[in-house]
């Protein structure tokens, strides 16, 4: 399976703009599977004003996807703020297919730090997605912190992390991405932006890595840019019965 992390900068909550600055970077990369795009990729994180209009705003942006799933006959996901069905605002991570339909998990870990709990609801579920033939664990940007919430069930093969992760915690997004690898057997693909808004700078570190905790694809750290990686299953499948590391986990529930 081909796997496209596409990083790059949002440069304004004009969200239009920066849907049209993708299109060159997903063209310079035809025939992948599965084309993975920011945390909040047209507007930023909490986008000045963006609130209270994140579901007019939101539309659109599923609108892009499914458009851009449609036509490079592949999955496309990223993050979009948007109202559910009771008015609250989520940071909602969509996973759309090239027919229009789309699975969503919504970040379960807000950033308190930078206010996120103030307009955002946590969401309440774990989601793992099947494209391909992979299974993938749907998560964004802080949920990285949390080891727990992302623990192997034995029901996924790959997480795929969406971030808008400031460059000066640059080392922590590095180092937790390969942890998560390693302690899971799973690959891990973290997208993260460049560019800066008002608050942090961006620097990338976009990257895939594999269940050995080796980098098999990455961005060049502050440029726009998209890499490809291909994931094996059945190397993935040899390793895991050659060296059961997941059959020793210690038994826990969480949600």
């Amino acid at each position: 399976m081909k796997i496209a992390i596409v990083q790059h900068d949002i440069p304004s909550s004009n969200f239009l703009n920066n849907m049209d600055r993708l299109n060159p970077l997903l063209n310079q990369q035809p025939g992948a599977n599965l084309y993975v795009l920011p945390e909040t990729f047209a507007t930023g994180f909490m986008a000045e004003g963006y609130a209270g209009g994140a579901a007019a705003q939101s539309h659109f942006m599923l609108q892009w996807m499914a458009y851009q799933a449609m036509l490079h006959h592949a999955a496309v996901v990223g993050s979009v703020a948007t109202k559910d069905q009771e008015g609250q605002l989520r940071n909602r991570l969509i996973f759309m297919h090239p027919d229009g339909k789309y699975d969503y998990y919504d970040k379960r870990h807000l950033f308190t730090f930078a206010g996120e709990t103030k307009d955002y609801v946590p969401g309440d579920r774990r989601v793992v997605v099947e494209w391909c033939g992979v299974r993938f664990l749907l998560q964004v940007c802080y949920d990285l912190r949390f080891p727990v919430f992302s623990r192997s069930r034995g029901d996924y093969d790959a997480i795929i992390y969406v971030a808008n992760w400031p460059e000066q915690r640059q080392d922590a997004w590095q180092t937790l991405l390969k942890a998560r690898a390693i302690e899971n057997q799973c690959y891990v693909i973290g997208v993260n932006r460049v560019g800066s808004d008002d608050t942090c700078k961006y620097i990338g570190g976009s990257v895939v890595i594999d269940a050995y905790g080796h980098t098999i694809a990455q961005c060049t750290d502050g440029e726009e840019e998209i890499a490809i990686a291909e994931l094996d299953m059945e190397q993935l499948q040899r390793f895991r019965q050659k060296f059961p590391v997941l059959a020793d986990a210690d038994e826990f529930s969480v949600l």
